[in-house]
């Protein structure tokens, strides 16, 4: 099993996160951020991950701390859960129609944290979810996980609808990255022989 669980505790945030990529798709979520949640049960779902979370924040302040450490903790996970990454299928793609909104995630488990993010969201605060933070989560997740990750938005005008496409396209995208090739469960793809 690929599982993996950190907690992580700072002046600013305490978060529990236990992650099993060969899971079922449960998330278990308390962020106390309400769009945050319904973000992690998206990816839970999507990815096929179970995911459980706790987290605490300073969030008197603004949700900054919270929303990049769950970031920082997740990508820790992923990276912890996938090993030597032998077997995996490493690339994946993925683009999500959210109604209107049209976004794409491509992504390589390359051992190089990389983020393309051209995405442009109208509303800058969806509850207690400061919406700038979404590019900050993922910067969050490529550098931990050291996941080269893209994620472009063709059009869309519902800012919400524009970060569920962008979470459910990343979802889909690493479901795919992390799949084991059986005809090469033995190998890291890798030319160098090392991601």
């Amino acid at each position: 099993m690929r599982t993996s669980s950190i907690m992580r505790e700072t002046k600013e945030t305490k978060i529990s996160m236990e992650l099993n990529i060969d899971g079922n798709g449960q998330a278990n979520i308390d962020t106390g951020i309400g769009f945050m949640d319904h973000m992690f049960e998206l990816l839970a779902f999507h990815s096929g991950f179970d995911i459980k979370v706790s987290c605490q924040g300073d969030l008197k302040v603004d949700s900054h701390h919270t929303v990049e450490d769950l970031g920082i903790v997740l990508g820790q996970c992923l990276k912890n859960a996938l090993g030597d990454k032998r077997g995996i299928t490493r690339y994946g793609q993925m683009t999500i129609p959210m109604d209107e909104a049209l976004v794409t995630t491509t992504l390589d488990l390359s051992g190089r944290p990389y983020l393309v993010y051209q995405v442009t969201l109208p509303m800058l605060v969806l509850g207690n979810y400061e919406t700038e933070m979404t590019k900050e989560f993922f910067k969050a997740v490529s550098d931990q996980a050291l996941i080269t990750l893209h994620i472009h938005e063709a059009y869309g005008e519902n800012t919400h609808h524009i970060i569920e496409a962008i979470f459910k396209s990343f979802a889909r995208a690493l479901k795919t990255a992390v799949m084991i090739d059986e005809k090469n469960k033995d190998m890291v793809i890798s030319s160098k022989g090392l991601l």
